[in-house]
């Protein structure tokens, strides 16, 4: 049976405006994982986007999928972004494309650039004597065509703050999430990644993919490890801890670590539990010393020393700014 779900409201006047600038065959899941991020999520969650689409030229737009989509609005658009999302292009974006974009980012508006976008703002000369994410498979033509660029084909994202760019589609969705974190703070981006039921959100040192063996079994997944990571937060957890928890040995699981996700147990561990410290920074009035008791940093002073040296601010510097 199909739900009668009414359209959502407009968003309100003060919601940053994030404008995906897409091209003739168009990968959709850039798009969607925009959408699904900044668009309306439900009356509980405030609403602090608004995504629109636009290109070079407005109308019947094909995609991979095979399905058109409409797009209405042109270059134009980019003239009020707050964001420009590089959803896809080709190899060598059009002059009239590469002004609009630069023109937006004169203004300061943020481009993010996911897959093949990353090459307009390479081409713009932003990315120059920067670190960039880039897919793989485009690595070494970035390198060709624009050298001054440092590509990095390992992470899934890197942000300079005015330019990001993710290497690969899949990374978008992360890309987004991190930046309603960097804006809106820890838990309500936690919000929205519970709404859409996603997984942790990812860090950029994060690996693009785990590398796969010539030969012998594919590496186990660490996802049950991560879920049970995640319930016990609070408890006092080791690295053996976690091994035991796998069956595998210490020196394997850090191996593990290494492949699928590009960073020792360790540190995915402690980025979580900030991650938690955070929100709960943000949505609750408890006392640093009972948050550093729910998150498993065990002590006030702990948790001040560990945020500080991550955030490079106080737990109630924090609170102040996002509370």
């Amino acid at each position: 049976m199909l739900l009668d779900c009414p359209p959502p409201p407009p968003p309100p006047a003060s919601a940053r405006r994030v404008v995906a600038l897409v091209a003739p065959n168009q990968e959709l899941y850039p798009v969607t994982s925009a959408s699904a991020v900044f668009g309306y999520q439900g009356p509980d969650i405030p609403q602090h986007y608004s995504l629109s689409l636009c290109t070079e030229r407005p109308g019947s737009l094909p995609t991979t999928l095979g399905v058109p989509i409409q797009v209405d609005r042109g270059l134009d658009a980019l003239d009020d972004a707050d964001t420009v999302l590089i959803a896809g292009w080709t190899l060598t974006p059009s002059p009239a494309v590469l002004d609009a974009v630069s023109r937006a980012h004169a203004r300061g508006a943020r481009i993010a650039a996911v897959a093949a976008g990353i090459f307009i703002p390479a081409a713009l000369g932003l990315l120059d004597g920067r670190r960039a994410s880039v897919h793989w498979e485009l690595s070494g033509e970035l390198a060709a065509r624009h050298p001054r660029v440092i590509p990095d084909d390992t992470v899934i994202y890197v942000d300079h703050g005015d330019v990001a760019t993710a290497g690969a589609s899949a990374a978008t969705l992360d890309l987004c999430l991190h930046q309603v974190l960097q804006e809106y703070g820890a838990a309500h981006a936690m919000r929205i990644g519970r709404q859409l039921a996603a997984g942790p959100h990812r860090e950029g040192c994060q690996r693009q993919y785990p590398p796969l063996p010539t030969a012998g079994p594919m590496p186990d997944s660490l996802a049950p490890l991560l879920e049970w990571l995640l319930a016990h937060l609070s408890d006092p957890i080791t690295v053996e801890d976690m091994a035991a928890f796998s069956g595998v040995s210490p020196r394997t699981l850090t191996r593990q670590f290494a492949e699928q996700l590009g960073v020792p147990p360790a540190r995915w561990l402690l980025e979580r539990r900030l991650a938690a410290t955070r929100a709960l920074l943000e949505d609750t009035d408890l006392p640093v010393e009972t948050i550093a008791t729910r998150v498993g940093l065990s002590s006030a002073v702990n948790l001040r020393r560990r945020f500080h040296a991550a955030l490079r601010t106080t737990p109630a510097a924090y609170r102040r700014s996002f509370r």
